[in-house]
């Protein structure tokens, strides 16, 4: 699995944050989601694929490999 993240389309709302916090965070002046691990283990991937579908700005593209 690999992980891309839009900091163009984040709107800040921290649902990747509270879903996957291993894999995502956030800046701490705009709250923009920063990818702190785009090649998650296979255990991350439930959460990964949750936060992927539930950003409101859709700002999380997961590739399965």
């Amino acid at each position: 699995m690999k992980v891309e993240v839009d900091q163009d389309a984040c709107v800040g709302s921290g649902q990747c944050l509270l879903t996957a916090p291993d894999v995502f965070d956030q800046r701490d002046e705009d709250a923009i989601v920063e990818l702190l691990d785009p090649t998650p283990p296979a255990e991350q991937a439930p959460a990964v694929r949750n936060a992927a579908a539930g950003c409101p700005a859709a700002a999380i593209t997961v590739h399965e490999e």
